[in-house]
């Protein structure tokens, strides 16, 4: 069954992936994100062969006319190198540093473009939310100007003093306002997607998210994959720290290929040779104690927020597991109050058909039916916009 319910859970994220959602955001911003990956590609790839020294190629010409025999001219091709082999396993942390850079680097670019997403299905799933409001407020509205209408006849008749009348007049303007309001909140979610989508929100189909595994959630967490990484990088950091205080051999080796000079002539002196050898060499540095404990510290700091992000992912999943239980609840309670409503339409409609109630009674309880029963929908798109914050951090299902 488990497997049954995970199968599923990653059928409705295939779903989600796969239609248009996937490629929801403008061109710009995807260019942007690409532009992002590349850059890291490229800045890592130099990163892990920056132990490789650069070769040195120089040539030159020399003219001088201190002779009286004419201008004289030499010239001279060297190539040189100064290039360390060993590093007291500087080297090999170095390239092992290079690789936990890349990967962390390329977890929080896509965390960066999931969010990014992310917000954008959330912009999606509000404006559905905020069209539901809109026509709930609207019934609401109605019944206000059944109460106004009530209350006016009450007052008019006697029964009631003019408090009542303008409480039924204020909350009708109220609620007015409240629909003007949510008129100008739809406004801005269309202003803010067009910024991150180049796409029309009525033509997007919205996905059907549901709760995933916690310990899904847990494993391909982006932001714990992402301090695992930048943990194994501060480890790698440290293990250079202390190869960079240690003994270092270099090989060095030039060379040369030049012209000698006419007016010395030589027959010991080759024009074209090399030089080769070898050094060993230790730095002594007086802040190396402090530089070292500098980058222990921040290797147990590291390892810290992984811990601490292992609580906060689990309490995350918790929190968000348990408002969808509240939601449920309301969306039940709803429910009850639906049908409660529903028959209260139909005992009303028939006392006003037998002239014992109005039919301003009868449509009031119809009003409030169809307002509870958008509440149920509210409620759900409240569920949908929980459980993406969950699948904005997990990899592979957006």
């Amino acid at each position: 069954m488990k497997r049954l319910y995970l199968l599923c859970s990653f059928l409705c994220l295939s779903s989600l992936g796969a239609d248009e959602l996937g490629e929801i955001l403008s061109p710009t911003k995807a260019s942007l994100f690409d532009y992002q990956y590349r850059g890291n590609e490229l800045q890592s790839d130099i990163l892990s062969k920056s132990w490789v020294n650069p070769v040195t190629v120089r040539y030159g010409k020399d003219y001088t006319t201190r002779f009286k025999t004419g201008t004289i001219d030499t010239s001279s091709l060297s190539v040189y190198i100064d290039q360390p082999i060993f590093k007291s396993g500087g080297i090999y942390y170095a390239i092992k540093y290079s690789g936990a850079l890349r990967s962390a680097n390329r977890t929080d670019i896509t965390l960066q473009r999931r969010k990014m997403i992310g917000d954008a299905v959330s912009i999606l799933f509000n404006l559905k939310r905020i069209k539901l409001e809109k026509k709930k407020m609207r019934y609401q509205i109605r019944n206000d100007v059944i109460d106004i209408q009530q209350k006016r006849d009450s007052y008019e008749a006697g029964l009631i003093d003019s408090s009542f009348l303008d409480q039924a007049i204020l909350k009708k303007s109220q609620d007015e306002t409240a629909l003007l309001e949510m008129r100008l909140n739809e406004m801005e979610l269309k202003q803010r997607f067009a910024i991150l989508s180049d796409k029309r929100p009525e033509e997007l189909r919205l996905p059907k998210l549901k709760l995933i595994d916690k310990l899904h959630y847990r494993r391909e967490n982006l932001e714990l994959k992402r301090d695992t990484q930048r943990a194994l990088e501060m480890d790698y950091k440290e293990k250079m720290t202390w190869a960079k205080y240690l003994p270092m051999v270099s090989l060095q080796g030039q060379y040369t290929d030049g012209d000698l000079n006419p007016l010395f002539p030589s027959p010991n002196l080759n024009g074209s040779y090399y030089n080769y050898g070898f050094t060993v060499s230790m730095p002594i540095d007086i802040n190396a104690l402090s530089d070292i404990e500098l980058s222990k510290v921040e290797k147990l700091q590291a390892a810290t927020e992984v811990i601490d992000r292992k609580h906060k992912v689990s309490e995350e999943y918790d929190w968000i597991r348990n408002s969808l239980h509240i939601l449920d609840k309301k969306i039940s309670l709803a429910r009850k109050d639906e049908k409660i409503y529903g028959n209260l339409y139909k005992v009303t409609k028939n006392l006003a058909e037998a002239g014992e109630k109005t039919l301003y009674d009868a449509n009031v309880m119809k009003n409030s039916q169809q307002i509870r029963r958008l509440d149920q929908r509210i409620y759900s798109i409240d569920k949908q916009i929980q459980l993406l914050k969950l699948y904005i951090r997990v990899e592979n299902v957006l």
